[in-house]
């Protein structure tokens, strides 16, 4: 199993960025996903999910306007379209994957950051003028 995260990169502020989270090992059909991140010297943090149907979409308030969530089953691969970027979204990003009974649950375990069934390695984001 295997969560590949890539698309990071230096860009300056007010540019767009696409992170792609291909997946190995199994099928992301039934699973909600998510974006992670972590900053130097902080926490890691929520940022955005999408539940197994697509139909339902959570984001961290910081990111709400500016990044979407996207997935794609057939590629079994998705992503995160980041727009409008902010040196406060300097951060190393992670992928992962979550098989739960309902969308309510999948969206908390998302936004509590536990119960997780597969994490990807990061890809760093840099914003910076």
């Amino acid at each position: 199993v295997q969560l590949q995260a890539s698309g990071g990169g230096l860009v300056q502020p007010g540019e767009s960025l696409r992170l792609s989270c291909a997946v190995s090992g199994f099928y992301i059909n039934n699973y909600s996903l998510g974006w992670f991140r972590q900053a130097p010297g902080k926490e890691r943090e929520f940022v955005a999910a999408i539940s197994k149907s697509g139909n339902t979409r959570n984001y961290a308030d910081s990111v709400n306007g500016r990044f979407t969530i996207v997935r794609d089953d057939d590629k079994n691969t998705f992503y995160l379209q980041m727009n409008s970027l902010k040196s406060e979204d300097t951060a190393v990003y992670y992928c992962a994957a979550v098989l739960a009974r309902t969308t309510a649950l999948a969206m908390d375990l998302m936004k509590k950051q536990t119960g997780m069934d597969y994490w990807g390695k990061g890809t760093q984001v840099t914003v910076s003028s």
